[in-house]
């Protein structure tokens, strides 16, 4: 029974270690630079390559930025925010690339990555006894990157044995400093055979004026260049440039990532092959083999790397001294010795082929434009002959271009002989020379314009029609004209007309019962004036001047009554036009119809207003809005008579203007509308009264805001009703 218990345990451990090593392996690379500085990016590229081949390895790259911030207070932070990033993260690998990274993983080891073990890669100046003394020799092996700078000194001289003088240029970064102490013994000896000078902390400024100085028999060789004596940093690639704009001679360099932006080549160490190195190592560990059985590759694995256009710029041949070599930016024979023929033959074909494919292109597109086009003006001329509005459009000259069915159906004139003519061919004078002075306005603002006019067409028809203009513009944006749409509302106009006087005809009832009110006292007195007058003549004491006083008096009230009529016949009749009209003289003609009524109901007429001043003058239709008013104040008088039949009761009108308005509020005492049905009472054939149309506040508004452009409200206050008219006041509005 045991023994089957540890079979089955053992087989348990077995298959988890199984699954523990099927699992992916992961592997942080932290870089000392960062993203899109070359050395790093080329670095990073050969890892991934070498892992892609091998599914299992999850990657994970951080960078230090050290190229632009660097220090102790900054690897701490830097060291913080890590523990923060990988604390809940299992690694199997660390790489590190370049010193500052190496520097940074020994220092924070404990911290960060303890136990994990460590590979690197582009390291300067290595010494083992860096790992001895900081206890890593078995948790840590990599590549070195050593530049061999004698074998570099011994090409120069080689490929321009007449050499006289080389110019070293070298930044004080890290590595630039690690340098630096190699080149020391290399220039003393080799200060025999050529003039060197040797340049570390000069702002670029100087440094071009030395090399626009250098005569041709000097070169240069380019360690590093990424800050210089004013503190302003580069990336390789700029600090190249700034160098070649002024360099007329041959710049070697030690590190590939120069290449193929203005440097010759060299013996050069290449971070691809610094990561093939450590990516290989890394494989390895990942396999199983223990970290302190892979040696460190001491010898930086650099390569002979040369341009060809920058060898052939100087007409420098690498093959007498170089065996093994790359060579980029290197054309076939046969081009190479026909280059500037075959560069000129392809730029010719390539040139007439995009000019024959631009053209082919060109016609294809204008064939499918035109079919669109064609299609387009068709569907055009269908959808404005389907319209029923009336349309036109004329040139900036005012000539018509053309028009539609309708438009040509309203001034009865077939379309073809529209074309060519001008307003002042189909309208009245007045109208043709307004849409003139219209038309130029539009022309000066580019804007719209909506007008409403009234046409007697050629069959003594008349129409109300509105106007709306807009200009349009051609395709390079020159005025083109401008187009016309036109919105026949003579039907429209004509049925509020009749459901206006509709209104009115509601109102008899009322207006009948006022003038009877009206008639009630003059014909008293008359009655009172002919019995006077038929006793005295019975008594025989009639005189003359009695008659003459009689038919005095008598003729005042039949004048009266005479006017109260025509008051009544004006109101009934519709406005035709809009116009100014005063305010008070509407408000004095609805009080002498309906005055004494409201008198004899108890109520009281307050006017608030100031008519000293100036005349308060509104633009509109005076007739309909003087049936407004009476339809409001009969309504106020009627809800007063039927709420309040025995008390004193109060009507006020105020009257305010201001620049562009004139207001008016009708309010009352006789209490407030229901809240439920107060946003109804507008709508048509809404009504409260048992015998009521529903006609007369929705017509009320239909004048005031159809009609006149203005606003009608209401609102309940305390126990009043305010009805609010607010109306233009002048032509302008």
């Amino acid at each position: 029974m045991i023994q089957f218990r540890m079979k089955k345990s053992l087989i348990f451990i077995l298959l988890l270690i199984n699954f523990l090593y099927a699992q992916n392996k992961e592997v942080l690379l932290l870089h000392s630079y960062h993203k899109g500085y070359k050395w790093t990016d080329d670095i990073s590229l050969a890892i991934e390559k070498n892992f892609k081949k091998n599914g299992d390895i999850e990657l994970t790259t951080l960078y230090m930025d050290t190229k632009r911030v660097v220090g102790p207070i900054y690897f701490e932070k830097l060291a913080s925010l890590f523990k923060e990033q990988l604390s809940k993260r299992h690694f199997d690998l660390l790489i590190v690339s370049d010193d500052n990274a190496l520097e940074f993983t020994i220092k924070y080891y404990d911290y960060l990555f303890k136990d994990l073990p460590v590979l690197f890669t582009g390291i300067n100046d290595f010494d083992k006894t860096l790992l001895n003394e900081n206890f890593m020799k078995y948790n840590m092996s990599g590549v070195v990157e050593q530049v061999d700078l004698e074998k570099n000194f011994k090409l120069i001289l080689e490929l321009q044995p007449k050499l006289k003088k080389l110019l070293i240029i070298n930044d004080r970064s890290k590595t630039g400093s690690a340098v630096e102490r190699e080149l020391r013994p290399l220039i003393e000896k080799y200060s025999k055979k050529v003039e060197i000078e040797y340049v570390d902390n000069i702002n670029i400024q100087n440094l071009q004026n030395k090399i626009k100085r250098a005569g041709s028999d000097t070169a240069i060789l380019l360690v590093l260049l990424f800050k210089d004596k004013a503190g302003k940093y580069f990336t390789y690639k700029q600090s190249l440039e700034e160098i070649r704009k002024f360099s007329q001679i041959p710049i070697y360099g030690l590190w590939d990532f120069y290449l193929d932006y203005g440097v010759i080549g060299g013996l050069m160490t290449s971070a691809s092959a610094q990561g093939d190195a450590v990516a290989k190592m890394a494989l390895k560990v990942l396999k199983g083999v223990h970290i302190e059985d892979i040696p460190i590759l001491e010898k930086s694995p650099n390569k002979y790397l040369f341009d060809y256009k920058e060898l052939n710029r100087f007409n420098l041949d690498v093959k007498k001294v170089v065996k093994k070599y790359t060579i980029i930016n290197q054309p076939h024979s046969f081009i190479r010795k026909y280059t500037k023929l075959v560069i000129s033959t392809i730029i010719i074909i390539a040139i007439l082929l995009v000019i024959l494919f631009s053209m082919k292109a060109n016609i294809n597109r204008r064939k499918i434009v035109e079919k669109d086009l064609q299609n387009r003006i068709k569907f055009d001329k269908v959808l404005l002959d389907t319209l029923p509005n009336p349309i036109y459009y004329k040139n900036r000259d005012g000539k018509f271009l053309g028009c539609n069915k309708a438009f040509s159906k309203l001034i009865s004139i077939p379309k073809k002989d529209v074309i060519g003519k001008t307003a002042h061919d189909f309208f009245a004078p007045d109208i043709a020379k307004k849409n003139e002075i219209i038309d130029k306005e539009l022309l000066k603002t580019l804007g719209t314009n909506t007008a409403e006019v009234t046409f007697h067409l050629s069959n003594n028809h008349m129409k109300h029609i509105i106007i709306n203009k807009a200009v349009y513009l051609h395709n390079d944006g020159s005025i083109g004209g401008i187009v016309c749409i036109m919105d026949d509302i003579t039907e429209r106009i004509q049925q509020k007309q009749f459901l206006i006087q509709q209104g009115k005809l509601a109102e008899m009832g009322d207006m009948v019962a006022a003038i009877a009110h009206q008639w009630n006292e003059p014909l008293v007195e008359l009655s009172a004036q002919v019995q006077d007058i038929q006793t005295s003549f019975l008594l025989d004491e009639l005189k003359n001047v009695d008659v003459e006083n009689f038919v005095k008096d008598s003729m005042i009230q039949i004048k009266y009554m005479s006017q109260t009529l025509s008051d009544f016949r004006n109101f009934l009749k519709p406005s035709t036009k809009k116009k100014l009209f005063s305010i008070r003289k509407s408000f004095e003609e609805i009080f002498e119809i309906i005055g004494k009524q409201i008198f004899y109901s108890n109520i009281n007429i307050h006017f608030n207003h100031d008519y000293q001043k100036k005349e308060l003058l509104i633009y509109g239709y005076e007739n309909e809005f003087k049936q407004v008013l009476l339809n409001l104040i009969n309504n106020a008088k009627n809800k007063i008579v039927e709420k309040n039949p025995n008390h004193k009761s109060n009507i006020t009108i105020n009257i305010t203007n201001c620049e562009q308005f004139t207001t008016i509020e009708i309010a009352d005492d006789g209490g407030n509308i229901d809240l439920n049905i107060i946003d109804k009472i507008f709508e048509p054939y809404f009504t409260t009264k048992k015998d009521g149309t529903g006609f007369g506040l929705y017509m009320a508004k239909v004048i005031i805001e159809d009609k006149m452009q203005g606003i009608i409200s209401v609102q309940n206050k305390d126990e009043n009703v305010i009805f609010t008219l607010k109306l233009p006041h002048n032509k302008g509005i």
